[in-house]
C-alpha cells in the first residue's frame, strides 16, 4: 500500500547532492515527504541530517539535483527566501545575539514600528504569547545572555512555529529540555499537525521519534537508505539501518566492582539562588549519577567544582585533604576534568581545528624544551578519532564545520585524553547518535574501571539509571535523597526530581 507522499507529496528532494570542500555531506537523496505529516530524519552523526534541513531552509544551496514544494521546483538562496515561502527551522545549535532581549531576538530585522518609533508594548505583548505558547515563563525583556540553555531552545522553538511557517524543521529541539519541557514540545507537535503544518523532526532519540512521528527515512553517510512507515517498523530496525549493525544497549562492567578510595568529597557547598548544603562524595570505580530537573541546579554544582563559579560556603575534598579550587587550571592540576553542557561556548574553540581542541589540555605534557611534540599529539588525536569514530575531512578540519554529534565527541574526548581522577560529564551524549553513545558509555564505563571517579550528569534518564552505579537526586538547589542502582527506576527518579516524594535517608 502506497504511503502518503507518493500521492500528494509537498516536499520532494530528487538526487540532491550537496558538496563541501573535501566533504560530499548529501549523495543523491530522493524521497518526498506528505503535507500535513511529522516526517523523521535519522542517521548516525554525519549521516547527512541537519544538512538536508539547512538546505530546505535556505542556509544551504544544493550542489546537484532539485528541490520542489507543491511540485515547483525551488532554489532558495537565503534563510529569508524560505522563510517567505513559510519555512522556518529550529536549529540544535543555538544562535542568539546574547545581548539583545528575548523579544528583540524574536522579532530582529522585522520590528513593527510607529511611524519612525519601535513599537515596544507591540514587540512585548507579541513575545509574550510566543512564550505562553511553548510553556516558557520568562520576561521578554530578559537578556538571551541570562538564560539557561534548555530556555534558549523555548525560545527558538517559540520563533520557529509562533510565526505562521506551515513547514517547521526541527533539528534535536529536546537535546536540552527536561522531561516537563519535552511533553509540552510534543503536544505543541500535535497541534500543529491537527492545523496542517508539516514537520521534519531530527532527533536521535527513537523514543521520540516512535511517539509522535508518521513516518521515518533513515539516511547512512549521506546516502538515503530507506522511508518507512513508523508503525510497521521497530527501534532495532531502525538503529541495523542507521549504522549497518545492531547495537545493544551497553551496560557498564564497574558496577559490579567495589568502590575505591574515596576520590571527590563536597560538603555543605552552598551558593545563595543557585545551590544549597549539598554534601556527597565519589569514590574511584564508581560513576555517580547526578539527576534533576533543570534548573534544579546539576550544572552549577558541577561549574562551583570546577572553579568555574564560585561558592560562599563549603568544603571541597580530594583523596580525603581539604582543597581549594578557585579556578579550573588549578582543577586541572589536581585532576579534575569537566565536561560542560554548553559545547560551544564553553567547551570548545571553534576557530581552532579538531586537533587542537583535542589535544588543548594535555599541551603541557606533550611538550619538550617549549615545543610541542607534533608527532605524540598526532597519535593522541588520531586515536582517539578512531576510538569515538570521529567524521571529519581530517584533524585539521576547523571544529565549528563539524556536526553537532562529532563537535561533542571531540569535546568528550579531550577530556578523556587528559585522564583525570576525577571527571565531571554534564550531559556527555547530547546530541551524538546510538552508535557513538555506546562508544561514549564504553569509554566512561573504561575510565571507571581504571580507578577513575565519574560524576555524570544527564536529562535522559535512562542513560543515568544504565550507567549510574547510584544516583544522587538535586530538587530547587537542595540534595533530596539518592537511590542504589537496584532500587532505582524512572518512576522514582521524576517524583524525586519533581519534589513529590522525597525520600527521607536511612
Amino acid at each position: 500500500m502506497a504511503g502518503p507522499a507518493e500521492v500528494a507529496p509537498l516536499i520532494r528532494f530528487d538526487q540532491v547532492t550537496k558538496r563541501f570542500p573535501g566533504v560530499v555531506a548529501l549523495q543523491d537523496i530522493s524521497f518526498s515527504i506528505a503535507a500535513g505529516e511529522c516526517h523523521a530524519l535519522v542517521g548516525e552523526n554525519g549521516a547527512g541530517k541537519s544538512t538536508l534541513g539547512k538546505i530546505l531552509a535556505g542556509i544551504h544551496r544544493v550542489s546537484g539535483g532539485t528541490l520542489r514544494i507543491n511540485g515547483t521546483r525551488v532554489d532558495f538562496k537565503s534563510p529569508l527566501d524560505a522563510s517567505r515561502a513559510g519555512i522556518s527551522m529550529v536549529h540544535q545549535e543555538l544562535a542568539f545575539c546574547p545581548n539583545l532581549s528575548i523579544a528583540e531576538n524574536l522579532f530582529l530585522g522585522r520590528l513593527p514600528h510607529v511611524g519612525p518609533w519601535v513599537n515596544r508594548r507591540l514587540i512585548r505583548e507579541r513575545t509574550f504569547k510566543l512564550l505562553q505558547a511553548v510553556g516558557l515563563d520568562a520576561d521578554p525583556g530578559l537578556l538571551i545572555e541570562h538564560l539557561s540553555t534548555a530556555q534558549e531552545q523555548m525560545v527558538q522553538i517559540a520563533a520557529a512555529v509562533g510565526l505562521g511557517a506551515r513547514i517547521v524543521i526541527m533539528d534535536e529541539p529536546t537535546s536540552s529540555l527536561s522531561h516537563r519541557e519535552s511533553e509540552r514540545l510534543f503536544e505543541m507537535v500535535g497541534r500543529l499537525k491537527q492545523q496542517g503544518v508539516t514537520l521534519i523532526y531530527v532527533s536521535h532519540r527513537l523514543e521520540e521519534i516512535f511517539r509522535i512521528c508518521d513516518r521515518i527515512t533513515v539516511l547512512r553517510d549521506g546516502r538515503y537508505i530507506r522511508t518507512l512507515p513508523i508503525h510497521s517498523t521497530n527501534s532495532d530496525e531502525v538503529v541495523q539501518l542507521m549504522i549497518g549493525r545492531p547495537v545493544g544497549e551497553y551496560y557498564p562492567d564497574c558496577v559490579h566492582q567495589p568502590a575505591g578510595e574515596e576520590l571527590l568529597r563536597v560538603e555543605g557547598l552552598t551558593a545563595p539562588g543557585r545551590f544549597e548544603q549539598v554534601s556527597f562524595a565519589v569514590r574511584a570505580g564508581e560513576i555517580v549519577g547526578l539527576a534533576g530537573l533543570v534548573g534544579a541546579g546539576r550544572s552549577e554544582v558541577a561549574r562551583a567544582i570546577f572553579g568555574v563559579d564560585s561558592f560562599t560556603q563549603g568544603q571541597i575534598f580530594l583523596r580525603n585533604r581539604k582543597t581549594v579550587i578557585d579556578s579550573p587550571r588549578h582543577a586541572i592540576q589536581q585532576g579534575v576534568g569537566y565536561l560542560p553542557e554548553d559545547r560551544k561556548r564553553q567547551g570548545l574553540v571553534l576557530g581552532m581545528n579538531c586537533r587542537e581542541n583535542l589535544s588543548l589540555p594535555r599541551l603541557a605534557r606533550m611538550q619538550r624544551w617549549g615545543f610541542i611534540q607534533y608527532h605524540q599529539e598526532r597519535e593522541l588525536v588520531q586515536s582517539y578519532f578512531d576510538a569515538l569514530r570521529i567524521r571529519a575531512a581530517d584533524m585539521e578540519m576547523v571544529i565549528e564545520g563539524l556536526s553537532g554529534g562529532n563537535q561533542q565527541k571531540i569535546a568528550m574526548a579531550k577530556w578523556l585524553a587528559l585522564r583525570c581522577r576525577v571527571l565531571i560529564l554534564d550531559e556527555p551524549t547530547r546530541g551524538v547518535d546510538v552508535g557513538a553513545k555506546s562508544e561514549i558509555h564504553n569509554l566512561i564505563d573504561r575510565l571507571a574501571g581504571d580507578g577513575h571517579g565519574i560524576l555524570l550528569i544527564s536529562s535522559e534518564l535512562p542513560e543515568v539509571l544504565c550507567m549510574s552505579t547510584r544516583i544522587l537526586v538535586l530538587t530547587e538547589g537542595r540534595l533530596v535523597g539518592e537511590l542504589s542502582r537496584q532500587e532505582a527506576n524512572q518512576e522514582k527518579l521524576m517524583q524525586m526530581m519533581a519534589g513529590v516524594k522525597n525520600r527521607s535517608n536511612g
